[in-house]
C-alpha cells in the first residue's frame, strides 16, 4: 500500500495513524496541531534476553509502526516507553505490591525513563531513542499506597504518570518531559517533517 501525501489533507482530516491506544500520545500530538487515527499495534513486548532498555524501546516502537503500514495509507507512528533502574526494565504494574515495589525503588533516587518513536512513511521507517533523568524525592509507604487507590499507577510504565498526580514526587528532570509523558515533541516533529506529515495542521483558521 502506497502511502497517503498527509500534507494534502484538509485541516479536519487525519494526517497521522497513531499505533497506540495511549491518551496521552494522541493528547501529545494534538497539542502540535497533528490529528490522528488511532490504530493500536498488537505485538509482543517480552524483552529479548540480554537486550538493552534503548534497543528494547526503538525494537517496540518500530515493530508498532510496521505493524500499522497495511491497514492504511497515512504515515504511521509507534512508540515505546520504558523506566530503567539499576539495569532493570520497570514495565506497568500487575498489581498493587508490584507498584509499591517499584515506587519504593524510585523513592529517594534517579531513573532513567527512554522513549523511543518511530514513524513509517514514504521514506521508511525513521526512529529516534531519547534518555530523560528523573530525580524522585522520598516517598512514604503511605504516599505509596495513597496514590495506588487513585488508580493512576495502574496502566503506567514504572507505576506512575509525570504529568498526572506522582508530579508532587519528582524533585527535579533533567531532559524531555514530554519525552517521559509519552512521546518526545522535539524528535517526533523532526521525523513527522521527514516523512512528509504537517505540523500545526489543525491550528489554522480559515480564511
Amino acid at each position: 500500500m502506497g502511502f497517503l501525501n498527509a500534507s494534502a489533507t484538509t485541516a479536519d482530516e487525519p494526517v497521522l495513524c497513531l499505533a497506540s491506544a495511549s491518551p496521552r500520545r494522541k493528547a501529545l500530538l494534538e497539542s502540535i496541531g497533528v490529528f490522528v487515527r488511532v490504530m493500536p499495534s498488537d505485538i509482543d513486548e517480552t524483552p529479548f534476553k540480554g537486550e538493552s532498555a534503548e534497543v528494547y524501546v526503538e525494537r517496540l516502537a518500530i515493530a508498532k509502526a510496521q505493524a500499522g503500514v497495511p491497514k492504511t495509507s497515512l504515515p504511521v507512528l509507534g512508540s515505546d516507553t520504558a523506566v530503567v533502574i539499576d539495569g532493570q526494565i520497570l514495565g506497568k504494574p500487575t498489581n498493587e505490591l508490584d507498584a509499591a515495589s517499584m515506587l519504593k525503588a524510585l523513592s529517594g533516587r534517579r531513573h532513567h525513563v527512554l522513549t523511543a518513536v518511530a514513524v513509517a512513511g514514504p521514506r521508511g521507517v525513521l526512529s529516534s531513542c531519547v534518555t530523560t533523568i528523573v530525580k524522585m524525592r522520598a516517598i512514604s509507604q503511605q504516599e505509596i499506597a495513597d496514590y495506588w487507590l487513585t488508580g493512576e499507577p495502574i496502566d503506567k510504565a514504572g507505576g506512575y504518570a509525570i504529568q498526572g498526580l506522582a508530579a508532587v514526587f519528582v524533585e527535579e528532570i533533567q531532559g524531555s518531559h514530554s519525552a517521559v509523558v509519552g512521546l518526545p515533541l522535539y524528535e517526533t516533529t523532526r521525523l513527522l517533517r521527514q516523512q512528509g506529515v504537517p505540523i500545526w495542521s489543525g491550528c489554522y483558521q480559515n480564511r
